[in-house]
């Protein structure tokens, strides 16, 4: 609660000795509005047409006890919660506990000392503000939370964004790559039926399915002819490396998935584990089509963009052996419905 707010509270002071009245004026009227009578019937004359949203009263007044005002304040409908301090010079344990059986929400003891007089005044309208406020104030942090969250989504985005673009840059031949995955991954997950928060999930992991690569010398990622078997072995590492990378990111575990398996073979000819089948996750294989397509459907040092129906047997042909049929059955609808050949151009 800011001091706008505050100042915007009511606190109604009811004590018949003058001096302590004016103590109390003195130290919270510059934080709050602050009302002061001297009779517990001016007190109850008051609220009748003015609410406030705390009393402080005397133990000892004039025409009754602080005791007999706080319940007949708590019995109006209106005010049977306005929270209630008592003050006394009494400071015996019986004053304090007929203060609590009373419906007090504090005391304060005279002769009062201003830093207790004000935090205890301060703790009160904080916490009835916040009860008053309930609602609104659920919102508002609510509204906050909603935008921290979405700040920290996109700088998480940006970072998978700016990593992907830093692999890929270190082969021209291959520049945006890593998106165009990304992109058929989730075009893919799409055509499944899979939610929403799974499309991007699967996307996020191709975006970094090649991260490895960061790993990897920048002669053999742009050599131009055939490798040998030793530089095939070292670019096969790329998998591990992207693995041992994301296994770091501990919010999301599945992000290093697709950089691992994305290279094995539905057969289990592929690397780095061998594995096969249903035993691929599910994240890479997908991915593995993805990369598949985007592999003939997009210019290399070596050729051109492969034509559509080219594109289209690989894949046919590839099913069952590299690629999960499922998923291949479903790039090649995909591919079939690319009536213009439009989407290797993402």
């Amino acid at each position: 609660m800011d001091y706008i707010q505050r100042k915007q509270m009511k606190l109604l002071v009811a004590d018949g000795n003058p001096a302590d009245s004016q103590q109390l004026q003195l130290y919270l009227g510059q934080k709050v509005n602050v009302i002061s009578v001297l009779k517990g019937q001016q007190v109850l004359d008051i609220l009748v047409q003015h609410p406030v949203d705390l009393l402080i009263t005397a133990d000892k007044l004039p025409d009754m006890t602080g005791f007999d005002l706080l319940r007949a304040v708590h019995e109006q409908a209106q005010y049977k919660n306005l929270p209630v301090i008592i003050t006394t010079a009494d400071h015996s344990q019986k004053t304090e506990a007929a203060s609590a059986m009373a419906g007090a929400f504090d005391t304060i003891r005279k002769p009062f000392i201003p830093i207790v007089v004000v935090k205890k005044v301060e703790q009160v309208l904080e916490l009835e503000y916040l009860n008053q406020n309930l609602t609104s104030e659920v919102r508002r942090q609510t509204q906050l939370a909603e935008d921290r969250l979405a700040s920290s989504q996109r700088l998480y985005e940006e970072t998978i964004m700016a990593l992907a673009k830093t692999v890929d840059a270190k082969d021209r031949y291959t520049r945006g790559h890593s998106q165009r995955v990304a992109t058929y991954a989730k075009f893919l997950a799409y055509r499944l039926g899979w939610s929403d928060e799974e499309q991007k999930r699967i996307y996020y992991m191709g975006l970094l399915h090649d991260i490895g690569k960061i790993g990897i010398p920048e002669a053999i990622l742009r050599k131009t002819s055939r490798l040998t078997d030793e530089e095939y072995t070292v670019i096969k590492q790329h998998t591990i490396i992207g693995y041992n990378i994301l296994n770091y990111v501990a919010e999301f575990p599945e992000l290093k998935i697709g950089a691992r398996w994305h290279h094995e073979r539905y057969d289990g000819t592929g690397y780095p584990d061998g594995i096969k089948g249903d035993t691929i996750p599910v994240y890479a294989r997908i991915i593995a089509v993805a990369d598949t397509y985007d592999a003939m459907t997009s210019k290399r040092s070596y050729r051109d963009i492969l034509p559509q129906d080219v594109v289209r047997k690989e894949i046919a042909k590839a099913s069952g052996q590299q690629l999960d049929p499922k998923y291949a059955d479903i790039m090649i609808l995909i591919i079939d419905s690319d009536k213009d050949y439009r989407l290797h151009e993402q």
